[in-house]
């Protein structure tokens, strides 16, 4: 073999070496994207014990709406991130190859609408005419638009009003606004100065129930397997560790300043927000009630929604294929 040869062969072997290492870079690191909720999602991302047992980085990055992350994870910045459910089915109609993988919280009356003391809202018959404030394609968006129609309000004689959650703080405390769908660490804020007129929870019953979910772009999860099991079982941990004790926990307790750390949240109000949510258990997530069947149930509904609000131009004929059990069942398994 002449020099030129073999300096062009070793040059092509170099240049795969790199490629090979990039590639297995990049399965090593992720990006989060991650909104205020108060869920229990906050305890990992404060242990670091996901990166510990992967050896994956992960960055970590706030996002003010579930809208905000979809758009991120569709860019290719963002491969996994938590939504609602409302988000999520906008980004399955619209063809997003995301799959959720794990409910984070039944919103149960974790989102409610609150109207401001003096506004001379009662009930939703009262929106008429006034200034309503909550993030468009969110689930409190969803929500609020179903309780209006249950309650047969014209949605057309109501000024809803796009904003986001940080703006909806700033809208209350000027008294731009008459009345808000939001979920904490806003909500807690502004019902010292107004009144709860319905929750998700109480709308959820009559027929439009909603969600927070974990969503991951599905190429990245399926090449990145190991990682997404050990991200369920890290889940469910910090789930359970939930449930077991935090009848016992404080504004001081070092699980309530990590909830509060990363939402920006009053420690205060860490616990009693958090009993406003319901977070199902491991057999509960692959029950017919959420991944077995019950979200995409969920999913439906709320695309037909959207198509109705000009949000969404198509509904899938099904949405199962956006749900994926198999890393629940193999970390359960494991």
């Amino acid at each position: 073999m002449n020099m030129p040869r073999r300096l062009a062969l070793k040059c092509a072997v170099l240049a795969a070496a790199c490629c090979c290492g990039a590639s297995f870079a990049q399965t090593k690191e992720v990006t989060f994207a991650h909104q205020d909720m108060l869920v229990p999602l906050r305890l990992v991302m404060e242990s670091g014990e996901v990166e510990k047992a992967t050896g994956y980085k992960i960055n970590w990055r706030m996002f003010s709406g579930g809208g905000d992350v979809i758009r991120a994870m569709a860019s290719g910045d963002v491969q996994m991130g938590e939504v609602g459910s409302s988000p999520l089915t906008a980004a399955a109609s619209q063809g997003q190859d995301v799959r959720l993988f794990w409910i984070s919280a039944d919103i149960a009356d974790a989102e409610a609408l609150v109207a401001r003391n003096g506004s001379g809202i009662e009930g939703m018959k009262d929106l008429v005419g006034k200034k309503v404030a909550t993030p468009f394609v969110s689930t409190a968006h969803y929500q609020l638009m179903a309780g209006m129609k249950m309650d047969g309000v014209d949605a057309r004689r109501v000024n809803v009003m796009n904003m986001r959650p940080p703006e909806i703080a700033a809208a209350w405390e000027r008294g731009d606004i008459d009345a808000t769908f939001i979920w904490d660490p806003v909500l807690s804020r502004i019902k010292s100065s107004g009144k709860v007129i319905a929750t998700s929870g109480g709308i959820g019953q009559r027929g439009a129930p909603t969600f927070e979910g974990i969503v991951v772009n599905a190429k990245w999860a399926a090449a990145n397997e190991p990682f997404m099991i050990a991200f369920v079982k890290a889940l469910n941990r910090a789930n359970e560790e939930y449930r077991a004790s935090a009848a016992s926990w404080t504004a001081d307790s070092p699980q309530v300043k990590a909830m509060a750390k990363w939402t920006k949240a009053d420690p205060k109000d860490v616990l009693a927000t958090m009993a406003l949510y319901r977070f199902p258990t491991a057999a509960e997530q692959l029950s017919p009630t959420w991944l077995g069947g019950g979200a995409a149930k969920a999913m439906a509904d709320t695309a037909a929604f959207l198509k109705e609000q000009g949000r969404v131009q198509a509904v899938k004929p099904d949405y199962k294929d956006f749900v994926a059990t198999v890393y629940v069942e193999k970390a359960m398994g494991n």
